[in-house]
């Protein structure tokens, strides 16, 4: 799936330092063929326990995780939307992503300026929201000057489309996100192909000092992001970005003891992922054999034949059936076999919407 979450931030957030512990701790990037890579573009695998578990279950000659790309947005100064700084090319690579990692300084350090001069985590949110909300509004304005002059000649299309214009200029008027307005299915499609900033999905990385990682819920700045996420119907994940970058240079075994020492369950990291992933409507099922237990990235909703493409187009375009069966329900069989044997492996058509965590075998005729 060619879906990428973009990393956002200021100056001097710790953006950079994420990014560099994405793309030293990234798959290499020969396990995923076809793919090429851009500079600013870091391959990650999807961490998911029940891959290991079906390992087990199966043991496979190999096993293959499912990747996901996060790409790094050149930074945001006020102003982007007019052009200041690097305001161009951090919009232009923004309009490219499916959804926006937000990083936000929530430590203190003498040793690293704040470009303004003190550390506000809402201020630099504020900023950022702000630039992406002025350049979707000259976007806005800019068409609706057009539909207008077509609405008033009573072009069906431009009937449609000039409420929902001004429905988006309105909420932009009163500094909200395209997000926030309430739009249906159709109306999205309508106005899809502007390909709006601001109604990409949003989360926010609340980056922390290493001393106060193991409790960050204490964190004043971490508590004022999070309450503004809650306005904006956003997650907020928090990280210590200098210590993903240190333990992006550890194998399994060692990153696990270091977790153990800080007294941390998981990775800031595993965690943006796992966020970015769902935040982008994706969801994972999985192949077994025993030559190869393979987890698969698709869209939630997509229907068999559609997955079954994922894997080879011969797959979607001879699909007869898929023989399903839920992770869960493998696990608790123990085997396939068994699982057969207690009738849990059902058997899909066409019209069957997969689920996350279905273990398929796609019968085709080609």
């Amino acid at each position: 799936m060619a879906l990428t979450a973009g990393i956002v931030g200021l100056p001097n957030v710790g953006k950079s330092t994420l990014f560099n512990a994405i793309t030293k701790a990234g798959a290499e990037a020969a396990n995923y063929p076809f793919c090429t890579i851009d500079p600013n573009v870091g391959i990650v695998e999807v961490p998911d326990e029940r891959l290991q578990k079906l390992t087990e279950l199966v043991t496979p000659k190999k096993t293959v995780p499912t990747a996901f790309e996060f790409t790094d947005i050149a930074g945001i100064v006020e102003g982007a939307s007019k052009g200041e700084g690097l305001g161009n090319k951090f919009l232009s690579h923004i309009r490219e992503v499916d959804a926006i990692c937000q990083v936000v300084r929530c430590f203190t350090d003498e040793n690293i300026t704040h470009v303004s001069g003190k550390v506000d985590p809402i201020a630099d949110i504020e900023i950022i929201n702000l630039e992406l909300i002025l350049a979707d509004m000259e976007s806005v304005e800019k068409r609706l000057t057009r539909v207008s002059k077509m609405a008033k000649q009573k072009d069906k299309e431009a009937l449609a489309e000039e409420p929902i214009l001004l429905k988006l200029k309105e909420a932009f008027e009163n500094e909200k996100p395209a997000r926030s307005v309430e739009l249906t299915p159709e109306e999205f499609q309508i106005i899809r192909g502007m390909h709006l900033l601001t109604i990409k999905p949003m989360l926010y990385v609340a980056n922390v000092s290493e001393e106060e990682i193991a409790d960050a819920d204490t964190n004043e700045y971490v508590k004022t992001v999070r309450d503004f996420a809650k306005e904006d119907n956003a997650e907020v994940i928090v990280v210590c970005a200098k210590i993903e970058e240190e333990m992006a240079e550890l194998d399994d075994e060692e990153k696990a003891m270091f977790l153990e020492e800080l007294g941390i369950k998981e990775s800031g990291l595993d965690q943006l992922i796992k966020a970015a992933y769902s935040l982008l409507g994706l969801a994972t099922y999985f192949t077994a054999g025993v030559q190869e237990v393979r987890a698969w990235t698709f869209r939630k909703g997509m229907k068999a034949p559609q997955c079954a493409g994922i894997i080879h187009t011969d797959f979607e375009r001879g699909f007869i059936r898929a023989e399903t069966v839920s992770y869960d329900a493998l696990v608790e069989a123990g085997s396939m076999a068994a699982a057969k044997e207690a009738g849990k492996v059902r058997l899909e058509g066409k019209e069957y919407i997969v689920q996350d965590g279905d273990v398929m075998l796609f019968r085709f005729n080609v």
